[in-house]
C-alpha cells in the first residue's frame, strides 16, 4: 500500500486549497484514509478521514464547516478541500490509512481520530497560510 499527498502550498488567510492522496496497493475495499497535521511546537491532529466501503466522514472540530473529505474510486484519490484557511491551519499534512477499517468507527465513538489506528503513512505536504 502506498499513499501520496500533494497539494500543499502558502495561501492568505480566507484562501482554499485542496490536497490530494493518491492511494495504490490495497487489496480490500474495507479501509479508511485519514488527514492528519501537525504544526511546530503543537501535537499531531487528526483533521478529517473517511471509510472507503461507505464513505462515511468525520471532521475534528477545529476544521467542521470549513474543510471537506471526499474521494474519487475512479482516480484512486482522497482529497482534502480547505476553505476558510486560518494561519492556525498552518502545518504540515499526512495522509494514512487504516488497513483494519477501525478508524472511523473510533474517532466516531470518541470524537477524536487516532494515529495509533493507522498503518500506513504517505509523505508530507506543507500547508502555510499567511498574508
Amino acid at each position: 500500500v502506498q499513499l501520496q499527498a500533494s497539494g500543499g502550498g502558502l495561501v492568505q488567510p480566507g484562501g482554499s486549497l485542496r490536497l490530494s492522496c493518491a492511494v495504490s496497493g490495497f487489496t480490500s475495499d474495507y479501509y479508511v484514509i485519514g488527514w492528519f497535521r501537525k504544526a511546530p511546537g503543537k501535537e499531531r491532529e487528526g483533521v478529517s478521514c473517511i471509510s472507503n466501503s461507505d464513505g462515511t466522514t468525520y471532521y475534528a472540530h477545529s476544521v467542521k464547516g470549513r474543510f471537506t473529505i471526499s474521494k474519487d474510486n475512479a482516480k484512486n484519490t482522497v482529497y482534502l478541500q480547505m476553505n476558510s484557511l486560518k494561519p492556525e491551519d498552518t502545518a504540515v499534512y499526512y495522509c494514512a490509512t487504516d488497513l483494519q477499517n477501525m478508524a472511523s468507527i473510533y474517532a466516531h465513538a470518541m470524537d477524536v481520530m487516532s494515529d495509533n489506528d493507522y498503518d500506513v503513512w504517505g509523505p508530507e505536504t506543507q500547508v502555510t497560510v499567511s498574508s
